[in-house]
């Protein structure tokens, strides 16, 4: 069993892993490399197998999404830490110790991100992760770094390591043994949401998460889905209502989902001035695929959590106009 295996699920990523593979294995740092394939229908597997002989390669047979391609790939690998790569990531020298050292001192932390810049722009801090995950108490996700679509510089202004709510999928370091005693992610969420669904339940269940600013890797994002696909839209906002049901103490569950619902039919008419029907039919989609899954969706010892933020990030960023974290 290795210490640490950096694991890239891909799916029709080959141009991904011809760029960005070779920056991964220059900087592994002796670290287990595992692609795992997510049913590609381009031409990834013959790529890997005749250009990278020598990494594993786990082909999985269906295409079941972000959440369902990394539980089936992770119960393959035997390691105490996973590193979750995206494939549109290009990491930088003494990318892993950082965040691994500050794992070993702290038992109790059971994921870690490290800092999230734009690869397009890279002096900025990039959409997915940013300098650390944070949610409101309507669900609706933030980090320190990026508020909805405002991306700030990188000046050193959020240099510190510390505990955060969620860390992002793109580069998630993760405690393997927390990762199977909590089920992994939730594959019915199928993609999107589903690391800050987990990072809640680890919280419920007592861990802590943490950004570390040690580490820096540049993301280009949108690899799979692009921000304005309405399948994206989609699922954000259903696994936005399957998230905030499994993990909301019972006090707070129907008022905070009925005002999400609310919040969710305003959203449409930004659509709706935008033209984007097809977004608009997606969120209609969304709350009714939310309701079809209530039967199925597991609520485990939800709390109530002090490091949400108590106040609406949709008033703050659009009324009183605070466009970075440090404003709120």
């Amino acid at each position: 069993m290795s210490k640490v295996a950096i694991v890239i699920l891909n799916y029709n990523g080959q141009r991904f892993l011809e760029k960005f593979l070779p920056s991964v294995i220059q900087n592994a740092d002796a670290c287990e490399i595992i692609v795992a394939d997510n049913a590609s229908t381009d031409n990834s597997v013959p790529f890997m197998t005749q250009v990278y002989p020598e990494i594993r390669l786990i082909q999985l047979l269906h295409n079941s999404g972000f959440a369902g391609g990394y539980n089936e790939a992770l119960k393959q690998i035997k390691a105490t830490y996973y590193i979750l790569l995206n494939s549109d990531i290009e990491v930088t020298p003494n990318w892993i110790a950082p965040v691994i050292d500050l794992m070993d001192a702290n038992p109790n932390m059971a994921a870690c991100q490290p800092k999230i810049r734009d690869y397009h722009k890279q002096s900025h801090f990039e959409y997915a992760g940013a300098a650390g995950g944070y949610i409101d108490w309507l669900g609706y996700p933030f980090c320190r770094g990026r508020i909805f679509d405002t991306c700030e510089p990188d000046t050193g202004q959020y240099d510190d390591a510390r505990e955060v709510f969620w860390a992002t999928g793109a580069c998630m370091f993760v405690r393997a043994n927390v990762f199977h005693a909590l089920g992994g992610f939730d594959a019915q969420f199928f993609a999107h949401m589903e690391e800050i669904d987990l990072c809640w339940r680890m919280k419920n269940a007592g861990y802590e998460i943490y950004y570390s600013p040690a580490s820096t890797v540049y993301h280009v994002g949108g690899g799979t889905l692009h921000k304005s696909n309405p399948r994206k839209t989609f699922l954000n906002y259903r696994n936005g209502l399957a998230m905030m049901y499994k993990n909301l103490p019972d006090n707070q569950l129907f008022s905070t989902i009925f005002m999400r619902l609310v919040l969710d039919g305003v959203s449409s008419i930004k659509f709706l001035l935008a033209g984007s029907f097809k977004d608009i039919w997606a969120i209609l989609k969304a709350h009714f695929a939310f309701y079809a899954m209530i039967p199925r969706l597991e609520r485990k010892s939800p709390k109530l959590l002090k490091d949400i933020y108590p106040k609406s990030i949709v008033l703050a960023y659009f009324l009183k106009k605070k466009k970075t974290f440090r404003e709120l």
